[in-house]
């Protein structure tokens, strides 16, 4: 008897030996499932719309705009390009799950910059990038990153350059928290411009250059970049003189005739002009195509819209108009020729050169200082 009872006192110590490392483990999971967390625990940034007046929260425009704008511009206007969510959570992990509204797909760009999403954290007042989420259709899940320390941190998500998103949520720990922060800097830099401007081709949405300036000098950039379709059109000038930002980037020369050119710039002053008398506008060449080094027709096309846009901004100067302020596009993306996909586009290297590019200018402008970047 002593013996069969020492041999299941054995057993049981044996069991509870190699089972109670399996329970604990069980009970960490349980502790540490991913629970999700919609609009009320992050905020929007990169648009000045209310959600109100939105068809969806995600959209460049307000949903008045549906007939006023051209089709092809409303159904861009659906993308959202230029926009990210900051939170802030002591999760040991964070994951997204989202769904885009047309599962896009082009030959020259990267889905992660389509239809991704980008996770940055910020590291002692810099944003640094950790992770971007890689959709695989419609609906997405991803877990960014995991076996962080449990401490407050302060996180941005930037959203899709090429598809809308129809619902974003966040992923955290069940026993951690997250908190909305609190609302920066009003003032923005509002971009017009074409498909260069709403981000093609990043490789993933943090590279489009609005989204590089924002992040260098702490400030909302918004984004109406609409591809093949930036065209300095009433309806856009109208709505984005509502608005009160630093100041105007206009970029729209790329999909303009030159005729366009000479009709439409000096109303797009007047238009903003008339909401805001004092806010700097600042007007962008026609970018430099790679093809412009042999393809002398094409040079040519460029070329003249180039010189009726500086012909355009000389008659705005003589004529006393203020804050009006003009960059050659020459060097955009430096010197070596290597900084587009297809010649025009740009690439990840492109939109770093160019974000430089354009912060330089805004220093010489006198726009910002030094110490904003």
């Amino acid at each position: 008897m002593a013996v069969k009872k020492h041999k299941a006192v054995f057993q049981y110590f044996f069991m509870t030996l190699f089972l109670s490392p399996l329970t604990f483990c069980n009970s960490q999971e349980q502790k540490t499932t991913t629970v999700y967390h919609g609009a009320d625990f992050f905020i929007l940034e990169g648009t000045k719309i209310a959600d109100s007046l939105k068809e969806n929260r995600y959209d460049r425009l307000p949903f008045s705009y549906k007939e006023i704008v051209r089709k092809p511009v409303w159904k861009l206007s659906k993308a959202s390009a230029g926009m990210s969510i900051r939170f802030l959570s002591n999760s040991t992990s964070i994951s997204v799950k989202w769904k885009v509204i047309n599962n896009n797909v082009m030959n020259h760009m990267a889905e992660t910059g389509i239809k991704g999403v980008d996770l940055y954290f910020n590291n002692m007042g810099s944003w640094q990038y950790l992770n971007t989420a890689r959709p695989i259709g419609i609906e997405n899940e991803y877990m960014l990153i995991e076996n962080m320390p449990d401490e407050m941190r302060e996180f941005k998500m930037y959203l899709p350059l090429y598809d809308g998103v129809e619902n974003i949520e966040i992923g955290i720990d069940s026993t951690s928290v997250i908190k909305k922060p609190l609302k920066k800097n009003d003032r923005s830099i509002v971009f017009y411009g074409t498909s260069i401007t709403q981000g093609g081709c990043a490789s993933r949405p943090g590279m489009a250059h609005t989204n590089i300036i924002s992040r260098k000098l702490n400030i909302d950039c918004i984004n109406f970049g609409f591809s093949g379709n930036g065209k300095m059109e009433q309806p856009i000038n109208n709505l984005i003189a509502e608005f009160n930002p630093l100041f105007y980037v206009i970029e729209c020369l790329p999909n303009m005739t030159t005729e366009q050119v000479i009709n439409r710039t000096i109303p797009l002053v007047k238009t903003i002009k008339e909401k805001q008398p004092e806010t700097p506008i600042i007007f962008v060449e026609n970018f430099l195509y790679e093809s412009l080094a042999l393809d002398k027709k094409e040079k040519t096309l460029i070329d003249e819209k180039n010189k009726a846009l500086k012909i355009e901004y000389e008659k705005m100067i003589k004529s006393s108009f203020k804050h009006i302020f003009y960059i050659s596009s020459e060097n955009a993306t430096g010197i070596d020729h290597e900084g587009t996909v297809d010649g025009v586009h740009f690439t990840d290297l492109g939109f770093m050169r160019y974000a430089d590019f354009l912060i330089d200018k805004f220093v010489q402008f006198g726009l910002i200082t030094k110490e904003k970047e």
